[in-house]
């Protein structure tokens, strides 16, 4: 072997060779080496270890990269119960519900961090409009571009020189305006909401007990309940979100997210829905004869789920509560998902669909459907596959958001606020763009659920303070978002019809987690007695949000 320094004088690098006979190149450009000819090296040739050309390295790398795209992330392995991580990584034991209190949470939360500030709030709408706006305009011009090459700055001859150029122009327009138009979903949830309340002892705030009361709106943008809710209905109308109805249900959720009995998205379905054999009597035929498909089918229920999930869940409650009856839907101001004095809220949002869509219909019959199309609805479906269950970016954030194997749903006697809030993992979509665009709802999901009404600009640092009380109960999970959505869509498949907590189990009947021995008792703290606000010494006090009339 050759060894070379940088820096090392010549001399030096002659007395090393005539003693050891070795000399390791490990510079990238080290002096001239022509005198080394003068000198034996008695080491033989064939004795000098082999190392790989340097497309051997490259497609090493590249697989490996491959791999760890495709391959489940180290915090999502140390939750699991069969984990392949060493034991140095892991959690290594069955779960337990946290034992971390809510005034444990609430203490370690800055109070600054609740405080809206208007003018930062008003900045981010004005910057989505402005995207969107630029977005628009540049998408006006992409046949212009095309046609003269950038006015002139990239010559075009070929036909297909112009093909391709045009269909890089709008496909960088439809992925751009889709994470806009998500972006406008996004920071529509947080005009979307529900108020806390607490228990009160000794006029003291206690967190101890907690819960989620009438739906009010989260508030967290404004102090004003107009600047809040008008702004919202706009920017959701334009999406064709129903603002009001869609606060209504995302307002039942926040009250019992990761409930099985009272949880209005991602609702899980049981062993029985699929009239599966009991577990003790079911075999492997039992489950492949339900489930065994091909990949290609699995992929097609996916694409469906990501692209038409939202609507089916507007318009049929798809995968929503079972709480409500077949036909239950977002449009309807009688719907079971409603209650009386929301109705005219639901009207409102059904007269700013037909609002936008009467204006989308003027659009095409003016300029041809093939505008609408290529200038709205194309980037409209990524947004729309985005939550799952509202369309391609908002499916895909919400559906992670609550459904992996790692993750339990508790029925009513385990149920409490603080562990359905804890039952959220945070992940990193699209890493610096989901931040951008999507206003932290996926990166700091977890804060979203314990501090609904604080503004999403604040939530990082929410994360923070809340990740060093929870310990191991946060979840976190770096998994490549498309790889996770594959893993929850075909192991998150049904959970059983007994247990008070439970964790999803895989086509073949197999849980990733299972529960701790002794821990299955119903909790001191369930549920609290609602009293009457104005009677004395009230035990329910409203700590902030605004009522929807």
């Amino acid at each position: 072997m050759l060894k070379y320094i940088h820096g090392f004088p010549h001399k030096d690098i002659k007395s090393a060779i005539h003693e050891h006979s070795i000399f390791l190149i490990t510079s990238p450009s080290p002096p001239s080496l022509n005198f080394l000819a003068s000198f034996r090296i008695p080491l033989p040739l064939q004795s000098l270890p082999s190392y790989p050309s340097i497309s051997r390295l490259l497609s090493q790398d590249i697989f490996s990269s491959i791999k760890m795209w495709f391959s489940n992330a180290p915090e999502y392995e140390a939750r699991t119960t069969w984990s392949s991580l060493p034991l140095t990584y892991r959690l290594n034991k069955p779960f337990a519900p946290p034992t971390v209190t809510l005034k444990e949470i609430h203490d370690a939360v800055p109070k600054e961090l609740m405080r809206k500030d208007a003018i930062r709030s008003a900045s981010y709408i004005v910057r989505d409009v402005i995207f969107c706006s630029l977005l628009m305009y540049f998408a006006c011009n992409i046949e212009t571009m095309v046609r003269t090459g950038f006015w002139g700055y990239l010559p075009l001859s070929a036909s297909w020189q112009m093909n391709t150029l045009r269909a890089v122009l709008w496909l960088w327009y439809w992925w751009w305006q889709g994470l806009v138009f998500t972006s406008f979903f996004c920071i529509g949830m947080y005009f979307r909401g529900g108020y806390l309340v607490c228990d009160r002892k000794s006029d003291n705030l206690f967190f101890g007990i907690f819960s989620l009361a009438h739906e009010m709106g989260h508030g967290a943008l404004f102090d004003s309940w107009y600047a809040n809710n008008i702004t919202g209905f706009i920017m959701d109308s334009f999406i064709l979100v129903p603002f009001f109805a869609w606060k209504a249900s995302h307002n039942a959720h926040h009250k019992a997210v990761g409930s099985v009995e009272r949880d209005e998205n991602y609702v899980p379905y049981t062993r029985s829905d699929y009239k599966l054999p009991p577990q003790k009597a079911a075999r492997w035929a039992d489950y492949a004869e339900v489930f065994d498909e091909t990949p290609i089918m699995t992929l097609s229920r996916l694409l469906i789920m990501q692209v038409f999930g939202w609507w089916l869940y507007l318009s049929c409650n798809a995968m929503g509560s079972k709480l409500h009856p077949e036909g239950t839907n977002h449009f309807s101001p009688y719907s079971p998902i409603f209650r009386k004095e929301q109705r005219w809220g639901i009207i409102a949002s059904d007269i700013g669909l037909a609002a936008m869509t009467s204006l989308l219909s003027y659009v095409g019959f003016t300029y041809g459907g093939k505008t609408v199309l290529m200038y709205y609805f194309i980037p409209y479906m990524p947004r729309n596959s985005s939550l799952l269950r509202m369309g391609t970016f908002t499916v895909l954030c919400t559906f992670l958001h609550h459904s992996d194997p790692t993750i339990p749903h508790y029925r009513k006697e385990e149920w409490t606020f603080l562990r359905g809030a804890a039952a959220t993992v945070d992940r990193p979509i699209l890493g610096w763009m989901g931040r951008f665009f999507f206003h932290n709802v996926s990166h700091d999901h977890v804060a979203h659920h314990f501090f609904s009404q604080a503004p999403f600009y604040n939530q990082p640092k929410i994360t923070e303070a809340i990740r060093s009380v929870l310990k191991d109960d946060y979840n976190f999970d770096s998994t490549n978002s498309l790889y996770a959505l594959y893993r929850s869509f075909t192991e998150c498949v049904f959970i059983e019809d007994e247990g008070a907590i439970v964790f999803y189990k895989n086509a073949e009947g197999e849980a990733s987690r299972q529960v701790a021995d002794g821990v299955l008792q119903s909790p001191t703290s369930t549920s609290i007695k609602r009293k009457s606000l104005g009677a004395p010494d009230p035990r329910i006090v409203c700590i902030s949000g605004d009522m929807l009339p």
